[in-house]
């Protein structure tokens, strides 16, 4: 990241357009079980903002937009202000508000995930808009909805890095294996150590300096680290494998916004995900080490 001595942590606590609801527990689960200590330990100084949309009832698809325009306002916001902009999330496709507040233009992205979370209406099997939520950041779908967040526009896919995943749809496959997304699977980063990125990096910085961190707390392995939320599965990055993939990518980029999403704090009793995830808040908020 860049020298940001403050860090503005934008809380969007909502799954599926409801408050506190699953993985819209993490949001504020994670402030209270030591963020501000985690930023602070990083050598930063946090502030907190917390969105609210106002549409009632709450939709799924709509509160999800209304949520995205929100952030954007609010990480550009914070960049104006000469503070670092750390989203908290239940959703993924909160990313869309991000990336359009951090300013899509030259902008990378990558992404941490057990999951693809490249569905599309066409070829969801369960609707959930979670599962869509980097399709939408490459502009495959929802394009209408997604004109209507501010300074929005799709990134390139050329300038996408998904890392960590897993678990992925027989159509998520093919739409990937079409797209210009590279693709780093969870089981060579555990078989060959975190290293295997490096190539997929280095690749995405002859294109691009600047990047959107995304981390769905599933990437990490749900039997040697925890559960983060209901659809993690095992085969993930260990704590140590995700830390040092992380440190690769600040060595190598300006990271300029960060999105920490899918917490179910439900699923943690043992608070082991949830000292994972401050760990990572603090090797992204730390000043940045060279490349390895």
């Amino acid at each position: 990241m860049g020298d940001y001595p403050d860090i503005r942590v934008i809380v969007a606590p909502y799954d599926s357009g409801h408050r506190g609801l699953r993985m819209g527990a993490g949001p504020e689960h994670l402030v209270d079980g030591g963020l501000g200590e985690a930023l602070r330990t990083a050598g930063r100084s946090p502030s907190f903002a917390t969105v609210r949309p106002e549409s009632d009832p709450p939709a799924e698809v709509a509160t999800a937009f209304e949520l995205d325009g929100l952030i954007s306002e609010q990480v550009r916001g914070a960049l104006t202000d000469g503070h670092f902009p750390l989203v908290l999330s239940g959703n993924c496709n909160a990313s869309v508000g991000t990336i359009a507040g951090a300013g899509p233009e030259g902008l990378g992205i990558v992404w941490f995930d057990a999951h693809a979370d490249f569905n599309t209406p066409e070829t969801t099997t369960t609707g959930f808009t979670d599962g869509m939520g980097l399709a939408v950041a490459v502009g495959h779908c929802w394009r209408k909805m997604a004109e209507g967040v501010p300074s929005f526009s799709p990134v390139a896919e050329e300038n996408v890095v998904l890392a960590g995943v897993r678990d992925v749809q027989p159509a998520e496959e093919e739409r990937l294996a079409a797209s210009k997304v590279t693709v780093v699977g969870a089981e060579p980063v555990r078989r060959e150590g975190p290293r295997v990125l490096a190539k997929a990096l280095d690749e995405l910085k002859t294109g691009v300096g600047r990047v959107y961190v995304h981390l769905d707390l599933d990437v990490l392995d749900a039997e040697k680290v925890g559960r983060a939320n209901g659809f993690a599965t095992k085969g993930g990055l260990s704590a140590e494998q995700l830390l040092a993939t992380l440190g690769m990518v600040s060595g190598r980029f300006e990271v300029v916004a960060v999105g920490i999403a899918s917490y179910d704090p439900t699923f943690d009793a043992d608070g082991r995900v949830l000292s994972a995830a401050l760990a990572c808040v603090e090797a992204l908020t730390s000043p940045a080490t060279p490349a390895v």
